[in-house]
């Protein structure tokens, strides 16, 4: 991976996850000069005893308190001044999270985001002490940042406290995979530990590093996962040989949500060149339960039985124009022009859920090259070359630091997560139940002998994750507990908000990992059963056929029309080409049997699922999906 190049201005999403994933940085030497200038500034106006907020006085309760010449209690051993005790105390004391540490893949995004703000030159830091901080991460020493401690303002205090107190050689860090001490990791890495000079503390710990560290990640994994969720869905939809018409593009321009026109174009890409979806109502075959006698001759291995019901003329009163388009018979395909909400409203959910994660993208693109710490240290102004510009406007105190931009942008895509698995699993149910599934066999198994659970409990699985991200869903952004002695007396959560939302990232993708593993079973059924009408129908036999329909027995009067009318399906089902789906869906459909074959009797699904959850998180099926979309 080339270096990325960090100015402070034009950091990007993608980079920051290809840092997180390991390229290295370099920083623009141009864009040091203000670095300098800054760290410059503050050195001349402690000389002048000029007091400023957390570099000449305490911090939060403490900003009322300028420090003085030498200390009140003086303890043995104790050197440097009191401006560096301040910063050295800021990280030390603050460096309290807990938990399980966070992936080395969130810290080293939450170094480059720092590192990053630092270089805009309004925070004070030195160019050495911002070298080190890059030459670190570079080094592939990772600190250890436990995941609880951040109340999101001032900032990501205390995670950040925990990048930097490896710096100064102190707390803990992970080096060539080995946890051990920070000053151990510095050592091995040929790193020397570094003193801290005016507010150099506050700039390294004072900003919104971790939260947006952790929404850029997720937002990376949902990126996938939005695409994912539409190939899921219309795999689903070939199964049900569903109605494609709520899904045109003169329909959506009708309701141009962004978000609702991009998924309504993604699913007619996803199902271009099927022959199963808007398929005749009358040419689908319903499921029965497999005999011995169900078939002959080749057929004879088949897993299942079908069938249709014959609609007698006199039951067609007041419907004689709909079967003059479409057969009298009845078999899987309800005799209904729209599909349920699940099917039929994918663009209006998942388009919804796309929008409120391209705001949270439009929040996070500019907090990326914000300066997020406080004081912001402004050393010149174009309009003032004399110096005498007074301190409270070259040294601003404001809320920079404070997340809730990122707290309520991190909250929609929060509550967004579990509509998209909700709708899924209610895809993923209807295939199951024979009340809904349109002819599919109960729980997708042939079950002739009354021994076979099938998919069933594939469903119980996706209800509880379905459930346990609904529980997670509550905004952590609307309710704040003040701290710092209430002096940080309105705070975001923004860390805990985007920490849950990349933790209910994984939650989602294997929601949707079964609703692809429950949709290929259901796909190679509604194929097999309607390619097994085809094939019958092909022999030349109407009178087979007939045997698969439950009409008037020769013999009745109505025989001789009965007769007729199969005809008529025999020769247009014979006449057909042979009936697949998409050709976008059915290259993920071939990805995903090349790991799970289908499911002909029980057998143990643990395995399955497994592979279909690790199918969705390697992005296997996405692939196979988009490669042939792009062959066209």
């Amino acid at each position: 991976m080339h270096p990325i190049r960090l100015d402070g201005r034009s950091l990007t999403r993608a980079d920051v996850v290809a840092v997180a994933r390991g390229a290295q940085v370099v920083l623009c030497p141009t864009q040091l000069e203000a670095v300098a200038r800054a760290a410059d500034f503050l050195v001349e106006q402690v000389a002048r005893q000029e007091p400023i907020y957390g570099v000449s006085t305490g911090f939060g309760s403490n900003a009322d308190r300028l420090l003085g010449a030498h200390r009140l209690r003086p303890e043995a051993g104790e050197d440097g001044s009191l401006h560096e005790e301040l910063q050295r105390n800021l990280i030390v004391t603050h460096a309290v999270s807990v938990g399980e540490p966070f992936p080395a893949e969130v810290v080293r995004a939450m170094q480059v985001i720092r590192i990053n703000t630092l270089m805009r030159g309004h925070s004070g830091i030195r160019v050495s002490t911002l070298q080190a901080l890059v030459d670190l991460m570079n080094a592939g020493v990772v600190p250890v940042v436990p995941r609880l401690g951040s109340v999101g303002a001032s900032g990501d205090l205390s995670p950040l406290s925990h990048l930097a107190i490896v710096l100064l050689g102190g707390g803990e860090a992970f080096h060539q995979g080995r946890r051990m001490p920070g000053a151990e990791a510095l050592a091995a890495a040929g790193l020397e530990p570094v003193r801290l000079s005016y507010k150099e503390g506050l700039a390294l710990n004072n900003g919104t590093a971790q939260m947006l560290a952790t929404a850029v990640l997720a937002l990376a994994a949902l990126d996938d996962l939005l695409d994912t969720a539409d190939l899921a869905a219309a795999t689903t939809l070939d199964a049900f040989a569903g109605r494609l018409s709520a899904f045109r593009e003169d329909v959506h321009a009708l309701r141009p949500h962004p978000g609702q026109v991009a998924v309504a174009a993604n699913l007619r890409r996803l199902l271009a060149g099927s022959t199963l979806s808007d398929i005749a109502y009358h040419l689908v075959p319903r499921a029965r339960a497999w005999l011995p006698g169900s078939w002959d001759g080749e057929a004879a291995q088949l897993r299942f039985d079908i069938g249709w019901d014959w609609v007698p003329a006199d039951q067609r009163h007041g419907r004689e124009t709909f079967y003059a388009r479409f057969r009298p018979f009845k078999g899987g395909k309800k005799h209904q022009p729209q599909d349920s909400y699940s099917l039929r409203c994918v663009p209006q959910v998942h388009g919804a859920v796309r929008d409120a994660i391209e705001h949270a993208k439009r929040v996070i693109d500019i907090e990326l090259n914000a300066v997020t710490d406080n004081p912001l240290i402004f050393p010149s102004f174009e309009s003032e070359q004399d110096g005498d510009t007074p301190i409270e406007a070259r040294v601003v105190s404001a809320g920079h630091f404070h997340g809730m931009p990122l707290a309520l942008a991190m909250s929609a895509v929060k509550a967004a997560i579990p509509v998209l698995a909700s709708i899924s699993e209610r895809r993923l149910n209807k295939l199951l139940d024979p009340a809904t599934n349109d002819g599919l066999p109960a729980f997708l198994i042939g079950n002739e002998d009354a021994t076979e659970s099938g998919f069933m409990i594939v469903q119980y699985t996706a209800a509880a994750i379905v459930n346990d991200l609904a529980s997670r869903a509550m905004p952590a952004s609307v309710y704040s507990v003040p701290t710092s002695a209430n002096a940080e007396d309105h705070v975001s959560m923004g860390a805990n908000e985007a920490r849950h939302v990349l933790d209910m990232t994984a939650d989602l993708g294997r929601v949707l990992a079964l609703e692809l593993y429950t949709a290929a079973q259901a796909l190679d059924f509604r194929r097999d059963m309607i390619n097994a009408a085809r094939a019958l129908a092909r022999t030349g036999d109407a009178a087979a056929l007939a045997a698969k329909i439950h009409g008037p027995a020769q013999g009745h009067p109505l025989h001789a029309v009965f007769m007729q009318e199969v005809e008529a399906l025999r020769v247009e089902l014979a006449e057909a080409e042979a009936f697949r789906p998409g050709t976008a869906v059915a290259a993920a459909h071939a990805a995903l049997r090349a790991r799970i074959p289908f499911m002909g009797r029980d057998r143990a699904m643990d395995g399955d699922v497994a592979a279909a959850v690790r199918l969705v998180e390697e992005g296997v099926l996405l692939d196979a999906a988009r490669s042939a979309v792009a062959a066209g």
